[in-house]
């Protein structure tokens, strides 16, 4: 890689509006590779879905959201909006979640869940990283991003409907991320990913 791709790779890992873009991208992927997959690589590509939205959706809370409400005016409403729409995700994706994925009724949940986060993502884009990008300092897009990493690395790894926003998360989280990263150990000891 040259040293040019490496620096541009670098500054999109680095933006933390890229960043959360991007994993948006991965989640729409991860949706596909559920649907496609069936038996016990449907039950595996569904707990990395299971993973990715938990600790994406912890990681907004805890940093995103607090910095738009800072940021710009309307924040407020932009916020109330996303975060009542990853209380219902949540709580499709643990009924999900317990689900098994041969049953009849998991697809539907499945695509209906999708419809969900899609809608959600699209709106996060279009109106909170469209204005975090407009209003904030140039120099704060990086720091953001190794927030949003690092609140990922201890974040929950399952849903957890009811916690919701920095407060909760910051309370239960860390408890939730215990729980739910050790039982992940657990499975993958046994050789049950799923």
């Amino acid at each position: 890689m040259t040293q040019t791709a490496q620096a541009a790779r670098t500054a999109f890992q680095d933006d933390v509006v890229a960043l959360l873009t991007r994993q948006h991208g991965d989640i729409r992927n991860l949706f596909d590779e559920v649907e496609r997959a069936t038996g016990q690589d449907r039950r595996t590509a569904l707990r990395q879905l299971v993973r990715l939205l938990a600790v994406h959706e912890t990681a907004e809370q805890e940093v995103v959201h607090p910095f738009a409400r800072r940021l710009f005016e309307g924040a407020d409403e932009v916020v109330r909006e996303r975060l009542a729409e990853e209380e219902g995700a949540k709580e499709t994706l643990a009924r999900l979640d317990g689900m098994d994925p041969g049953s009849p009724e998991f697809l539907p949940t499945l695509r209906a869940l999708r419809a969900d986060v899609m809608h959600h993502a699209r709106a996060e884009e279009r109106y909170e990283f469209r204005e975090i990008r407009r209003y904030a300092e140039p120099g704060a897009l990086a720091p953001l991003a190794q927030a949003v990493r690092a609140a990922e690395a201890m974040a929950p790894t399952r849903p957890h409907p009811g916690v919701q926003g920095a407060p909760a998360n910051l309370l239960t989280g860390p408890v939730a991320a215990l729980m739910d990263r050790t039982r992940d150990a657990v499975r993958k000891a046994m050789g049950r990913e799923g």
